[in-house]
């Protein structure tokens, strides 16, 4: 198979919402159930380290955004807003002829509970660069609404959906529902937020008329949590099928960042059978979004797209899912670390699995390249499309960069093939460091290890003496103070 290259090609990018790259059946996973994105991948290239900018939504869609590194943008956390005059590599996509095209999940900014309908803020995604803008809140309120709220109005739904989400957020009386309690989805299964996302960018696919190329976004809500797929994809699943998480507790010297998680967010108590459950659960939604990107996909089949067109498909970042004791994110382990990534170009290729680095800022340089976009001022990425149409047989095949970066909450983190080191970002201060290559479960904190100070310090100087260099000084001083307050999430920060 042949990878056909001519004219102005279109590019899909589908984001998911916290998927972990092992939970892809074309990445070894025997358990997991992913036949669209594995027949994307037997047409494309897996990138089976990819890395996540930063292991929590907002930073890490800032940088995607943006191409920054958090550092710059200074969006470390989920109360942290990118100024409106960012960088912005959809807007330079615009710039070189797209009708670009948003439908789904941004969370580009602090929700509150009077922010009004999405309409009323589409010129800040207008400034951004999108033509088409078609946004979805994931918790929308009465005061706080979207195009997606106005559908289950429509169908005298959303107060069901409320009464869902309330449960899985605050729990019922004085019992909050542990991650493996999650319910299955309580409407129809056309009325799931990832199939209304889907079905209007389907709805526009088959519309599309404009001469002009087409960047589209297809931001999904899932896998996030809630783990609420409709009943058929967890009858899919056997708890007693699924692997066991990494179950032993983080090692010590423990990390401030770790060690707040965990309190926060850990499950330090969860079962094995526990942790199996919530695999099932966790696996169930992931079959379920499959299933709706295989609808996206079979939309741009039935237009005659698919030999003109890239397709994209990555998640913000993963979800530690009982891996140490853990759940979600904002930690630097693998589970919240590794993310998937596909890629597939106009006509399909000849399939290879990369084992080298890649990462978000990789995919940001990607896209301007194959739509001849102006690169961003600050480009910290490698586009991937040379390696693609290279073959899987050229010298560069496996290679991927030599260092990976991501930072959250003051931290940041260079991975490289065989160690992971990570800061306090303001102190420089080493607070963890893995051997990859012996202890890819990473099981045994090195930062304090006497015969490995000189690697700590050859990474502080090679490595964090260029990725904090142009730290942005203001937005870290917004962020010391707390940053922008949430009226929705103040009682669940990392939401």
């Amino acid at each position: 198979m042949t990878a056909s290259f001519s004219g102005a090609p279109n590019i899909v990018f589908v984001f998911s919402d916290q998927h972990r790259g092992d939970a892809l059946g074309c990445a070894g996973n025997s358990v997991v159930t992913t036949p669209h994105l594995d027949s994307l991948a037997a047409e494309g290239v897996l990138f089976r380290n990819g890395q996540t900018s930063s292991p929590l939504c907002m930073p890490a869609r800032a940088s995607l955004l943006s191409g920054e590194y958090v550092n710059a943008h200074g969006v470390w956390g989920s109360r942290h807003e990118m100024e409106p005059s960012c960088p912005s590599h959809v807007r330079n996509v615009q710039n070189a002829g797209y009708c670009t095209a948003l439908f789904g999940k941004t969370h580009f900014k602090v929700p509150q509970v009077d922010d009004g309908h999405v309409r009323e803020h589409e010129d800040f995604l207008h400034n951004l660069g999108y033509e088409v803008a078609h946004q979805v809140h994931e918790t929308p309120s009465s005061s706080s609404s979207c195009y997606y709220s106005d559908f289950l109005a429509g169908r005298k739904k959303q107060q069901v959906r409320d009464s869902s989400l309330a449960l899985w957020k605050y729990g019922q009386g004085n019992k909050t529902l542990r991650p493996w309690e999650h319910l299955p989805w309580q409407l129809e299964e056309d009325e799931h937020i990832d199939a209304y996302i889907a079905g209007k960018a389907i709805e526009w696919i088959q519309s599309y008329k404009d001469p002009r190329p087409f960047y589209l976004q297809v931001n999904l809500v899932g896998p996030h949590p809630p783990f609420d797929p409709p009943i058929r994809f967890r009858d899919m699943f056997r708890p007693e099928d699924m692997p066991s998480a990494i179950m032993d507790l983080p090692a010590e010297p423990m990390s401030p960042l770790v060690r707040t998680m965990l309190e926060r967010r850990g499950v330090a108590n969860m079962s094995e059978s526990q942790s199996r459950l919530m695999k099932s659960h966790y696996y169930a939604k992931i079959a379920y979004d499959d299933e709706i990107i295989g609808q996206v996909i079979q939309s741009l089949i039935e237009q005659g797209l698919m030999d003109n067109t890239w397709i994209i498909y990555t998640s913000d970042h993963g979800e530690m899912l009982g891996d140490h004791r853990l759940v979600q994110k904002v930690v630097f382990y693998e589970g919240a670390q590794n993310i998937p990534l596909i890629i597939r170009p106009p006509g399909g290729t000849d399939p290879w699995v990369v084992n080298g680095l890649a990462d978000h800022y990789d995919i940001v340089s990607t896209i301007l390249d194959v739509a001849n976009g102006a690169p961003l001022e600050n480009d910290h990425g490698v586009s991937l499309a040379p390696k693609i149409q290279a073959g899987k047989d050229a010298a560069n095949a496996q290679g991927g960069k030599e260092v990976s970066f991501s930072e959250v909450r003051h931290c940041s983190m260079a991975r490289t093939d065989k160690y992971k080191m990570a800061i306090d970002s303001i102190t420089r201060e080493p607070l963890e460091l893995y051997d990859m290559e012996n202890d890819p479960d990473e099981l045994e904190n090195l930062v304090s290890e006497p015969s490995l100070s000189a690697l700590r310090e050859e990474m502080q100087r090679k490595y964090f003496d260029e990725l904090l260099t142009n730290m942005n000084m203001p937005q870290l001083e917004v962020s010391i103070a707390g940053g922008i307050p949430s009226a929705i999430h103040q009682d669940y920060p990392e939401y």
